[in-house]
């Protein structure tokens, strides 16, 4: 039987990727719909890269502080 905890650990990094990924669909569908051309759509992916990217070196830096 599986505890909580392990189905937490498979389960959170599952789920955050999704919503990531749904993020994207969002973004992309508001630069479709408001005609934002290519920079404006590389603007709005460029933004949302960058609060993906700080989550990652959060989870990063998170793992090696509790390492220590």
């Amino acid at each position: 039987m599986m505890h909580y905890t392990e189905l937490e650990a498979i389960a959170l990094p599952l789920l955050i990727g999704g919503l990531i990924l749904f993020m994207g669909f969002i973004v992309w569908d508001l630069a479709k719909k408001s005609n934002a051309g290519r920079f404006g759509t590389s603007v709005l992916f460029f933004a949302l890269g960058l609060g993906v990217a700080g989550f990652m070196i959060k989870t990063l830096v998170v793992a090696v502080i509790q390492s220590n």
